[in-house]
């Protein structure tokens, strides 16, 4: 949805992009730290227009999200601190632009440095340059909007927002599409170590967890669910549709110390919860019902799906 905030030049997508990234009207951070590391390590003596814009943007950040529908077109990273180290590639680049580059970041996933001049404009290649825009705000309409990187995202631009494209050869060659989940959720599971007909064993963890405390008996649904997913890391990450992802570890014995937790919330939801792994970086348990439902929190759990399958695809996808 559009704001009266959004500035001027600016698609629905960059504002959408900024503001997940943390970036608000009226933003401003310290820079002084940034200044003094660059002037100690490579000589850069900052101008004002490379400080105005860190002052703005310094920190944020988009290189580590997995590709969803908000997700610029050119991952990028302000942090003016990659270029240390660097100062004789600055210099050379520099010189092909025909003016100073303060380092401001990197775009392109990393690949390609960010400078800018004395003027404003913002220049962006790693061993040649090329002038990517003449203010800091058209250059980041760029970043989301039309540069692409050297390896294109599996998402495509569809409007304001990036859909995951359809592939007929490859829906035709994974029956899970459309029966079992969706393409973006296979590419995240294959991308992950799944494959159709995984199988791996479950008495060793089941062993592990008894151990620890004799309350933990696995049930059918739950063995069913992790003898296919059991081991593997989802690494997602950053805003999906509906909220933030983050990576999903699909391993049971992440609450062999907790038993007395899982109990608890077998209490709260009123059926025997066993733990399948955790997720949003350790703070939230996954766990099942023997009716194969899934449940996610810590404190205050909450039904998540239904079944093992679709929550999986709400926690790859980031839909509540």
């Amino acid at each position: 949805m559009s704001d009266e905030s959004r500035p001027s030049g600016w698609s629905e997508l960059t504002y959408d992009v900024l503001r997940l990234a943390a970036w608000c009207p009226g933003r401003s951070v310290p820079v002084d730290s940034w200044e003094s590391a660059l002037r100690e390590h490579g000589g850069f003596e900052i101008h004002e227009a490379a400080r105005r814009f860190l002052s703005e943007f310094g920190g944020l950040k988009t290189d580590t999200w997995t590709p969803g529908p908000c997700m610029p077109q050119s991952p990028f990273r302000f942090d003016p601190l990659v270029a240390e180290g660097e100062s004789e590639r600055f210099a050379r680049l520099s010189a092909e632009a025909g003016s100073y580059l303060y380092p401001i970041g990197l775009a392109d996933s990393g690949d390609s440095f960010l400078g800018m001049t004395a003027d404003g404009a913002v220049y962006v290649g790693r061993d040649h340059v090329e002038l990517l825009a003449d203010s800091a705000y058209t250059a980041l309409e760029r970043l989301v909007m039309e540069r692409h990187t050297a390896a294109p995202l599996p998402f495509v631009l569809a409007g304001d927002h990036l859909v995951f494209p359809q592939d007929p050869e490859h829906d035709l060659t994974s029956a899970e599409i459309g029966s079992r989940w969706s393409a973006e959720t296979d590419w995240a599971l294959r991308r992950a170590g799944w494959h159709p007909g995984r199988s791996v064993s479950t008495a060793e963890w089941e062993r592990i967890l008894r151990e620890n405390d004799e309350g933990f008996a696995a049930h059918d649904a739950a063995r069913r669910f992790l003898a296919e997913f059991g081991g593997l890391t989802i690494n997602v990450n950053g805003p999906g549709k509906t909220m933030t992802r983050s990576p999903i570890r699909l391993d049971p014995l992440l609450a062999k110390w907790d038993f007395e937790i899982i109990d608890v919330q077998s209490e709260e939801m009123g059926t025997y919860l066993y733990p399948l792994g955790d997720t949003h970086r350790g703070n939230f348990y996954l766990t099942m019902a023997a009716n194969g439902a899934v449940y996610v929190g810590l404190d205050y759990p909450r039904l998540l799906a239904d079944s093992g399958d679709e929550a999986l695809s709400k926690l790859i996808e980031g839909v509540t």
